[in-house]
């Protein structure tokens, strides 16, 4: 059984992990929105230690740069454009190219449809500029 010290250990973990994938810190993204439930806190704990505690940190067989790339992959198609930004930049901080991201998306467009791959496209070149200083 866990313990509340084991908890906070394990979402310190996450936390850290986070920051090293995104190149910032996670903690202003979890700030409670106006009318959050109280149970709000619980599930993007949850989640975070679930994501970058759990599932990031497994690179016995995936390592970090290809589950980027697969995680921009899996938030273009679905169409996810904020949570694509963050995959973005943790893909771009762990050694995929623009251009892999690219070839990524002209493979994107080709399997999930073009109207998919160039509302994502268009957050790649926000993340793009942003890395460039502009």
């Amino acid at each position: 059984m866990m313990t509340d010290h084991d908890e906070e250990r394990d979402y310190s973990a996450a936390l850290r992990t986070a920051e090293e994938l995104l190149g910032m810190p996670l903690e202003r993204f979890l700030e409670p929105g106006a009318g959050e439930p109280a149970n709000g806190a619980d599930f993007k704990r949850l989640a975070t230690v679930h994501t970058f505690g759990d599932a990031w940190p497994r690179t016995d067989v995936l390592d970090t740069r290809t589950r980027a790339l697969v995680s921009v992959t899996i938030a273009a198609t679905l169409g996810t454009l904020e949570p694509l930004r963050g995959q973005l930049r943790i893909a771009l901080n762990n050694g995929v190219t623009p251009e892999e991201i690219v070839e990524t998306f002209i493979h994107i467009e080709a399997y999930a449809g073009a109207a998919r791959a160039f509302d994502s496209y268009q957050v790649a070149l926000q993340v793009f500029a942003e890395r460039a200083g502009g």
